[in-house]
């Protein structure tokens, strides 16, 4: 049995030095405003509900098995209107199997003034979720907007951002380009 748990740490160990050489690798990717973009040890995110425009639930544990761009915003913000367009330029490039772009309109946002700004911005290929009495904004500590949260595969958070920034940057694209294309599984 000490062996097993002996495999079993040194796996962990692994593990835990395999992650901290990834976020060092896509720190490195990040220039211009991308360098808001604060990397971390892996953690929980909790598993507040929110909606879609028909009412029904959803969670974030319904994204896992793909990296998620988790975008806290509200159609009463000029950044969140900057970079809603880059935003979805990012979903066009990268979405799919491995990665995904989540927007979740918090507090106040009408269902008509959601589908007024998305019109407005060109915006045809991200989803519309709301949250808003904002529990998983503040269950999260998103106090500002926008605000960013980059999700792994397992739903943990990696990376935040507050403030808006060049989604559609060569920056961002080469730190999405490399999370999706990692051997993370």
């Amino acid at each position: 049995m000490s062996r097993f748990f002996a495999v079993l740490y040194t796996c962990l160990a692994l593990t835990a030095n395999h992650a901290s050489a990834d976020i060092g690798r896509l720190e490195d990717l990040r220039e211009g405003t991308m360098r808001k973009l604060v990397f971390a040890e892996p953690k929980a995110v909790p598993d507040t509900g929110f909606t879609d425009s028909e009412g029904g639930a959803h969670q974030l544990s319904d994204f896992n098995g793909k990296f998620v761009l988790l975008n806290f915003w509200a159609t009463w913000c000029a950044p969140c209107r900057k970079e809603m367009p880059m935003l979805s330029e990012l979903q066009r490039e990268f979405g799919g199997e491995r990665f995904e772009v989540v927007t979740i309109a918090t507090g106040r946002n009408s269902l008509p003034g959601i589908r007024r700004f998305f019109q407005e911005t060109g915006v045809d290929n991200l989803p519309l979720f709301l949250d808003p009495r904002q529990n998983l904004a503040r269950s999260m500590g998103v106090f500002g907007l926008p605000a960013t949260v980059i999700l792994d595969m397992d739903g943990r958070e990696i990376a935040r951002m507050r403030g808006d920034a060049e989604w559609y940057g060569e920056s961002a694209r080469a730190i999405i380009r490399a999370l999706t294309e990692s051997r993370e599984d």
